[in-house]
């Protein structure tokens, strides 16, 4: 499938078959190319929760307001961010950059993180986006539908991950086997009213 049958196909799926199962192989590819998504810095502070246990899951359902597909897709990936992944082992996100190059990126992750909050979770959500993306065009290429989700408890989902504190969750992704298609478009709003060119008015 190309890039744009990609864009074009996919679809928030909502209904899926709940005997399907995804392959172990099936789910590293799918992981290892989202894990090509681009960071700031290179920091790769995206960490996905791939849950398989079966009784999680039902938890998980229970405080993302019941929703079928929690369950029911053969894939449920909690998409989160490590906030200080810019304080641990630097260096190892440009081990293959020329040393001057390298030395120049770490000073300047450095600089542009410390005692900047706001910096590190601005960047950790629009990584996060940028990895769930990658993952639904990835799953679209594969055969799989998908949802990006963000209703759920986010303090009660942290807990039973066992979320790290320097952590926050971003988003679900779920994927599987639709059991029917996506409904109609909703409205797609005119070209001209999201497209800006230069300035607004």
């Amino acid at each position: 499938m190309n890039v744009q049958d990609a864009i074009t196909q996919r679809r928030s799926v909502k209904a899926y078959d709940p005997n399907h199962r995804m392959t172990q192989a099936e789910i590293e590819q799918l992981l290892s190319l989202t894990m090509l998504s681009p960071t700031a810095f290179n920091i790769q502070h995206w960490r996905f929760v791939v849950v398989t246990d079966p009784a999680l899951r039902q938890q998980i359902r229970a405080v993302s307001w019941n929703q079928a597909q929690v369950t029911d897709a053969s894939l449920l990936v909690i998409i989160t961010v490590d906030l200080k992944a810019w304080q641990k082992d630097t260096a190892r996100y440009w081990v293959n950059a020329p040393q001057p190059v390298s030395d120049y990126l770490v000073n300047a992750i450095h600089n542009y993180y410390s005692n900047h909050a706001q910096a590190e979770r601005d960047e950790g959500m629009r990584s996060g986006g940028m990895a769930a993306m990658t993952l639904m065009l990835a799953a679209k290429d594969l055969g799989y539908d998908t949802c990006a989700m963000d209703g759920f408890d986010f303090d009660a989902v942290s807990a039973l991950i066992h979320l790290p504190a320097d952590h926050v969750p971003v988003m679900f992704v779920v994927a599987g086997k639709a059991l029917e298609p996506a409904k109609p478009r909703g409205g797609q709003l005119a070209f001209d009213e999201v497209v800006i060119y230069n300035t607004f008015k």
